[in-house]
């Protein structure tokens, strides 16, 4: 018997997920059940909790059961844990409001490879609807006495009852399983998924048949992370990454011990492969469980810095108090010692990877470098150890990742500083007329094409007492190295005096005024006529950009560089002196625009600039 049936449909987030799982060929339908276990055991860790912070709420042994039916061809996850009530139902199984699983499905409805995206990315609830033709589900929450039934067979509606005629603890999950899905009716085969992916789930699972009232356990329910690594395998440890980060790849490093002295406390984490979709989604947080005495008090704490937010694994402390309310765990001074002892062994593990393995490093370099460059410029304390983990290609080395140190080591005598330019990509920075003074001399560049490459760069930063210096405030300095390189022709015998350079870099800053901010000197130019700069102060056009897009801050006009020894600056100079106005205004605003453009721009007017092309054509006519 039930009412209040209500028929509602999903958001428009959650019926374009269920469009991708069941249209997509999913070779892996199995992590349903993973996924299904992991909720039910969440929902028995937050009863537990409960129960010890609250002392009038008492609670059974605390379990998950799976019950298959080889003739209905049905498979129901069951546990004993929080419940739902009506509006959490709604909540939670009707909805997706976190931004980052709506990227996923945006990237999902871009990409073809549907296969590898899917296994990249928890789906929780959802992924029942890859093995089914109707899910329902049955809860009641732990301080409720309504039962309330959800139904929907995934193809956009779903339906809410109140149940009056059953009485249950917890949540059942019940499926129907499509066709091509009744292998997971089978006992064995259920019960050799739950081995590979949910061993070491810390609840006791137990498997039946046929609604059988015998069942048995078939998992050890044991807490890994207290036990001692030479007792644990591998295998055990890919399972719980997986178990923990939802994820289909092999850590790349494994970071487990126990730390003994004022506080004691367990330490389980791992550094993953692949790099998770939303690894850029500013609500991520690293996927760490902590518990006192392995209860589960907190998933969403900031032990971990928002840099190393790829970080999954787990960490068990006796000295925290287990009903520590979530904002006073982050004051709490365990809390605190315990934040700063981990940070500090995530860096010297990557540290020491960075040592030992240059492969695996630049693997995990790859697919984590940008978020950690986050942290040059959010945690100062750190930034000296995590400039070690620094890597980038150069004008030198175009195929293969340095080091800072690598750089320091190969730097040319009477060379003072380590050169940097940050562009869109590794081309557009090589065609930058301003490396050609460096290249010339033999001086490496770094080529930074990350955003965030804009930002920790503009904090004055020094490696070793070696400044970082934008190419843009190094040209000074150049005057100490010696050109190795020849170039590519020869530069005209005439020279302009420095009194006539002075006069027509005034002239040029009168034409060009409304867009340039200077006109300067700069004789380490080789082959190019002019290039673009930016001031000693002023940001890199990424920052800018950045900042006008965030903050509605003006660009700031670019500073004009002119190559005395250029051909073309020497004829402009005699036109100066020829006083040949016409000529000299267009000259100027044709140099400034092939300046742009080679740095990466547009011309500052492009109707402009064509009619510019055409006068200087015209005059080889």
């Amino acid at each position: 018997m039930s009412k209040g049936d209500n028929n509602m449909e999903f958001t428009a987030e959650v019926n374009r997920l269920l469009q991708i799982l069941t249209h997509s060929i999913y070779s892996n339908k199995e992590v349903f059940l993973r996924e299904l276990i992991s909720n039910a055991s969440d929902a028995c860790d937050k009863l537990r909790y409960i129960s010890i912070s609250q002392s009038d709420v008492a609670i059974d042994d605390l379990k998950i059961k799976i019950t298959v039916d080889s003739n209905k061809k049905t498979i129901s996850i069951s546990d004993n844990g929080i419940g739902m009530t009506r509006d959490e139902m709604i909540e939670n199984l009707g909805t997706i409001a976190r931004s980052g699983t709506k990227t996923f499905i945006e990237n999902m409805s871009k990409d073809d490879d549907t296969t590898s995206q899917i296994g990249q990315f928890g789906i929780g609830f959802y992924s029942a609807f890859i093995v089914s033709k109707d899910v329902t589900v049955l809860s009641k929450k732990f301080d409720s006495d309504e039962v309330h039934l959800w139904r929907s067979d995934g193809t956009g509606t779903y339906s809410v009852q109140k149940i009056t005629d059953k009485n249950i603890s917890g949540t059942e999950i019940t499926i129907k399983l499509a066709k091509d899905a009744h292998e997971f009716a089978d006992k064995q085969s259920v019960q050799d998924i739950v081995k590979k992916y949910s061993d070491n789930i810390n609840f006791p699972i137990y498997l039946a048949e046929n609604s059988a009232i015998d069942d048995e356990q078939i998992n050890t329910a044991g807490a890994i992370w207290a036990k001692p690594k030479a007792e644990i395998t591998a295998e055990q440890y890919q399972e719980h990454y997986s178990l923990l980060s939802r994820n289909f790849d092999q850590p790349l490093s494994t970071i487990h011990y126990k730390a003994e002295g004022r506080f004691e406390y367990d330490v389980l984490l791992y550094v993953p492969t692949a790099r998770p979709f939303d690894l850029f989604d500013q609500q991520r947080k690293a996927k760490l469980k902590l518990y006192v005495k392995k209860v589960l008090i907190s998933d969403d704490t900031d032990i971990i810095p928002p840099y190393l937010r790829f970080i999954s694994g787990v960490i068990d402390s006796a000295d925290i108090p287990l009903t520590v309310s979530r904002e006073i765990l982050q004051e709490n001074q365990v809390v605190l010692s315990i934040k700063k002892a981990i940070k500090n062994r995530i860096i010297s593990t990557l540290n020491k990877l960075a040592k030992d393995d240059n492969e695996k490093f630049n693997t995990f370099w790859e697919a984590f470098g940008p978020v950690i460059k986050e942290g040059i410029y959010e945690d100062y304390e750190k930034k000296d150890d995590l400039l070690k983990l620094i890597r980038f290609r150069s004008s030198r080395a175009k195929d293969e990742y340095r080091s800072l140190e690598q750089y320091i080591d190969d730097m040319k005598p009477n060379q003072k500083s380590i050169y940097f330019i940050t562009a869109e990509d590794y081309q557009s920075a090589l065609a930058n007329p301003l490396l050609e003074g460096y290249v010339a001399r033999g001086v490496e560049i770094i080529i930074l094409t990350d955003p965030i490459d804009s930002f920790w760069t503009a904090t004055g930063i020094k490696f070793k007492d070696k400044d970082l210096k934008h190419v843009s405030h190094g040209t000074e300095e150049l005057t100490n190295v010696p050109v190795t390189q020849k170039p590519k022709k020869k530069n005209s015998k005439a020279k302009i005096t420095d009194s006539d350079l002075k006069k027509l870099a005034a002239e040029m800053i009168r034409i060009l005024g409304d867009h340039v901010s200077d006109v300067k000197i700069n004789s380490s130019l080789i082959d190019s006529p002019v290039c673009i700069s930016i001031g000693e102060s002023g940001y890199d056009k990424t920052m800018q950009k950045i900042l006008q897009e965030r903050q509605g801050m003006s660009l700031s006009k670019p500073v004009l560089e002119i190559n005395p020894n250029h051909d073309v600056v020497i004829k402009l100079n005699d036109m100066f002196k020829s006083k040949e106005t016409k000529n000299i205004n267009t000259t100027a605003h044709i140099l400034l625009d092939y300046a742009l453009i080679m740095d990466g721009e547009k011309p500052t007017n492009i109707e402009d600039f064509g009619k510019n092309m055409q006068v200087l054509i015209g005059k080889f006519n």
